[in-house]
């Protein structure tokens, strides 16, 4: 799923090719929405909400989107647009005379009044990416979450917009173990794990490519993340991937044993093959 700075670069991209501008193209493909006309009127703005996108019309509404899993938002020139509005996997088209916003494989899309917009986003925690971002607040919320600190690093009612990929990146390099109960970390441990999110965050979001390391070179990328079987950067013991959370909603995380206080809870200790390799024990992963 992507996480937090992709969708606000998706939100940026959006925003500087339809705002101020009059749609021309108004195709909605959700059948709750497949009538509604937004021709005639103009986007106000195109902005994130951690991992929401909300796309704000002069109308009084707003399209709200959720990537999921495989969601993406494309956007084209005009001459381009027909090849992708036959696509299967095509679930709406809002067009200028300039740009066609093409939303593919979007896991949630609704049309509702700005002014309710509280309604799909206001139980989400500070966004790390907003402008409502206060560490105070997510500190708070993380200590009283009463769960492991990877849980509350990925529950979005305690801070907005990190997934899988920073929340290990992050514990590990805090040299934090992810199944720590997060209350036992105390500000002293909580403090400077919030503001290596946030730099890791804003650091992403002008990229393309998500880098932990400072290195965009494939296979270079990253710390712990995706690199289970493969020897850790920092002290060559094996990283690792295990689940977290309740049964059918389980994540997967990467960690270094040595550098994060043991094995998980979880983590049987047997060998791990690298992701991505053949023959051996195959390593769950689930990202989100």
């Amino acid at each position: 799923m992507p996480e937090g700075d992709t969708v606000w670069r998706s939100a940026d991209r959006l925003h500087r090719a339809l705002a101020g501008e009059v749609i021309t193209l108004s195709d909605f493909r959700f059948p709750e929405i497949a009538t509604l006309d937004l021709r005639g009127s103009s986007t106000i703005e195109v902005v994130s909400r951690g991992k929401h996108l909300l796309h704000r019309v002069d109308s009084g509404v707003t399209i709200h989107s959720h990537l999921k899993m495989e969601g993406q938002w494309r956007v084209e020139r005009p001459d381009d647009t027909p090849r992708w509005l036959r696509r299967a996997d095509l679930r709406v088209a809002v067009g200028t005379d300039t740009w066609s916003a093409l939303g593919l494989r979007l896991g949630l899309l609704e049309v509702l009044p700005t002014q309710h917009e509280d309604r799909v986003v206001g139980h989400l925690g500070p966004d790390v990416l907003g402008p409502d971002w206060d560490p105070e607040e997510a500190a708070t919320r993380l200590l009283a979450s009463g769960t492991e600190v990877s849980a509350a690093l990925l529950d979005q009612r305690v801070l907005a917009g990190v997934g899988t990929l920073w929340a290990s990146e992050s514990l590990f390099l805090e040299r934090i173990g992810p199944w720590t109960a997060a209350a036992e970390l105390g500000r002293e441990r909580v403090d400077p794990l919030l503001a290596r999110v946030s730099r890791l965050l804003d650091l992403a979001r002008h990229h393309a490519i998500q880098s932990s390391t400072g290195v965009r070179r494939k296979g270079e990328e990253n710390y712990v993340h995706a690199r289970s079987g493969r020897p850790c950067r920092r002290c060559g013991d094996t990283i690792r991937v295990s689940m977290i959370g309740p049964p059918g909603r389980e994540r997967t995380m990467f960690y270094c044993p040595t550098c994060q206080g043991g094995l998980a809870p979880t983590d049987d200790g047997r060998r791990q093959r690298p992701l991505g390799s053949t023959g051996g024990r195959a390593t769950p992963y689930r990202r989100a």
